[in-house]
């Protein structure tokens, strides 16, 4: 706290408020879905359709029928945990690869729509946000957004820190240990599944309407595939079962693009790189391997 209460009087211009904007944003998104496959061992490789959900919802709603913002964002959560409510019981009864393509064909699913449903969604040109305004007081600009992220972080971290200790992340961590003992000792692990799956897809759907109100516009790339993919490297870079490592997952991998431009056209071959090495020295993300070498903590 801070820290991210420092950022702004540092940093030297608008270009690296937006990036730790961004930042703050990824590792909230990656809280949830570490959650999911961290603590719970449970995977998915199409967790930006919920993204995509909230941000269309935030887009939409107000656009076509003069909703309030707000109710928009609160409407696509709502949207966004019943369709993960919805599909969690069918798709976790599956294992393995079975389950990753299940999540896959979800994400790639929610894409199709609003890629297709043109008259609502633009299409893939995408389609304009219309601003957010509380009590007449409309927030714009990078600060407002700043603040906002940052506190929304702050409560993310300590809210997780608080799960994993209570007996409902017990209940998770002991599902990804054995799920035959954590029936045993009376686990229900079905409804722990459904659990952590609507929660971190809430988690997703709430940050894509924070990204469609501040970028001003949304586009179907924020719900394709490769964006899934992103999100989930960041939870394996930082840690898997590690808070702090959910964050700096999402930190650096939000800010290595951008360092890597000055490699002209070979960015990705870097990119590539530097993520096959951290597998291969940090193999268990860099968090829990610094931990294990050098002390524990959180």
């Amino acid at each position: 706290m801070a820290i991210l209460a420092a950022l702004p009087f540092v940093l030297p211009n608008s270009f690296y408020v937006d990036l730790a904007i961004r930042m703050a944003i990824n590792a909230i998104i990656v809280l949830g879905l570490n959650l999911l496959i961290g603590f719970a061992g449970q995977i998915s490789l199409g967790h930006a359709g919920f993204l995509g959900i909230g941000a269309y919802a935030t887009a939409a709603l107000p656009t076509h029928f003069g909703w309030h913002p707000l109710l928009a964002m609160g409407a696509g959560a709502v949207a966004a945990g019943i369709l993960a409510a919805i599909v969690a019981r069918p798709i976790f009864k599956l294992k393995g690869h079975y389950l990753a393509m299940a999540t896959l064909g979800l994400g790639i699913i929610i894409n199709i729509v609003v890629r297709n449903e043109a008259a609502w969604t633009g299409g893939p040109d995408g389609m304009p946000v219309p601003s957010m305004a509380i009590a007449g007081f409309e927030i714009s600009g990078d600060k407002h957004w700043y603040w906002i992220v940052a506190a929304l972080l702050s409560i993310s971290v300590w809210a997780s820190l608080n799960l994993i200790d209570s007996p409902f992340g017990r209940a998770l961590r002991a599902l990804h240990g054995s799920e035959v003992a954590s029936k045993v000792v009376g686990v229900d692990i079905v409804r722990y599944k459904v659990a952590i799956f609507v929660m971190s897809a809430v988690f997703a759907s709430l940050m894509g309407s924070v990204t469609a109100h501040y970028v001003g516009f949304v586009t179907p790339n924020l719900a394709d595939f490769f964006h899934s993919i992103e999100l989930v490297t960041m939870v394996v870079i930082g840690g898997m079962a590690s808070v702090y490592g959910s964050v700096l997952g999402a930190v650096l991998l939000t800010a290595l693009p951008q360092a890597l431009t000055s490699f002209e056209g070979w960015e990705t071959v870097a990119f590539g790189t530097i993520l096959m090495l951290c597998m291969i020295f940090l193999p268990k993300g860099i968090v829990p391997t610094l931990q294990a070498k050098w002390g524990k903590g959180d």
